[in-house]
């Protein structure tokens, strides 16, 4: 195995995991990287790594890339560990959050618990629980610095013999014998199989090997919110949305002792440009954060906006990720559209990756075979 050649297109937290796990298992690998590490997606993301989700192969994937995630922070990887709190609004969410303690505890999570209204303001002292009925805790959950983050994965590659070539852009494709021939901004170069890992330009790089992927760019915005004077407790990542259920998408957490950072977990966002797209939150999106923030964050007098930015989502449209060889083509590999969870998906999404090219199935998480870049999913 170790002859195999693989390239991987886009140093983000996705190809760079992906790179990771192949070197892992004596793959020798190349990230090529139009920009600079960590210069798409993953630089905007606001870094959270949570497992307080309600289905059961949501729960398997985030616990996998929680473990692995605290295996790099011990190599020098920043994991602040502060909790995420997902709030319920209904009886409903509530029995929501009930399945996922037991899909959690069956992924090996036993810390996660339930709690209602008047302990989640002993937790947040400053929130409202108005119109809350409870909420879903994990106290190991936390947030990493996504920029550290694609930079300690990039050294590892490199430790175990992989290359990282930022400043590669990737102009065309041709098959080559068994293998693939790139044509890149630095010249050419032959592999055995590609990884597509370009995060919201990756529906243009599919194009390039004749295939579609359709991923659709969508704009989020975030901004840091200055504070008066320290919170004298740490303040969870709180989460205002439950899936299949209700909330206002609101999310907020600890970024320093006097700053949280925010933003509105939407549904969907305006389709851009990755060339060429606002990178700037828009006035009318701090109205509207503003005035959730007011209705959830009561206490927090005196607080006021610092810098706010847009990042892009790259989604899918059925919301999965796509992960897995291509039809007909078992050594074009996607990974890519991992919408706003791009760094809790990352180690499980890398793992994916490696399993498919080494062991030609999924292996990590079987039940996410279903993520293949199929004609049914792709709708060729």
């Amino acid at each position: 195995m170790a002859a195999l050649h693989v390239m991987i297109i886009g140093a983000g937290t996705l190809g760079l995991s992906s790179a990771l796990h192949l070197a892992e298992r004596g793959v020798a690998v190349t990230v090529i990287e139009a920009d600079g590490i960590a210069s798409g997606s993953t630089g905007r993301s606001i870094g959270v790594v949570g497992t307080q989700h309600v289905t059961a192969l949501d729960v398997e994937l985030r616990a996998y890339g929680s473990r692995r995630i605290r295996e790099w922070a011990k190599h020098g990887l920043d994991f602040q560990t502060i909790g995420y709190l997902r709030l319920g609004r209904s009886t409903g969410d509530l029995a929501l959050f009930e399945q996922s303690l037991g899909f959690q505890r069956n992924a090996g999570i036993t810390s996660a618990r339930i709690l209602e209204p008047a302990e989640i303001r002993r937790l947040v002292p400053d929130i409202s629980t108005e119109g809350i009925d409870g909420g879903l805790f994990g106290p190991e959950d936390g947030f990493l610095d996504p920029h550290r983050f694609a930079s300690l994965l990039a050294e590892k590659v490199r430790e175990h013999g992989g290359s990282v070539q930022q400043g590669c852009r990737l102009l065309g494709a041709d098959r080559h014998g068994s293998g693939y021939r790139l044509k890149t901004s630095t010249g050419e170069m032959n592999c055995d199989a590609v990884v597509i890992a370009a995060g919201p330009w990756a529906g243009r790089v599919a194009d390039l090997f004749g295939h579609s992927l359709p991923i659709r760019p969508e704009r989020h915005e975030a901004v840091t919110i200055r504070l008066p004077k320290p919170l004298p407790y740490v303040m969870p990542m709180v989460m205002d949305l439950v899936h299949g259920g209700g909330g206002t998408g609101l999310n907020f957490r600890h970024d320093r002792p006097s700053e949280l950072v925010a933003e509105i977990h939407s549904a969907s966002g305006a389709i851009a440009d990755p060339d060429a797209y606002d990178e700037q939150i828009a006035d009318a999106s701090k109205e509207h954060l503003a005035q959730l923030l007011l209705e959830r964050l009561p206490g927090l007098d005196g607080a006021g906006f610092g810098r706010g930015w847009a990042g892009l989502y790259p989604e899918t449209p059925d919301g999965r990720p796509f992960v897995g060889p291509f039809d007909g083509e078992p050594r074009l590999i996607a990974a890519a559209g991992a919408g706003g969870y791009g760094i809790q998906l990352a180690p499980v999404i890398g793992a994916l990756v490696a399993d498919w090219l080494v062991a030609s199935q999924a292996v990590a998480v079987p039940g996410a075979a279903g993520f293949r870049p199929s004609a049914v999913r792709i709708g060729a």
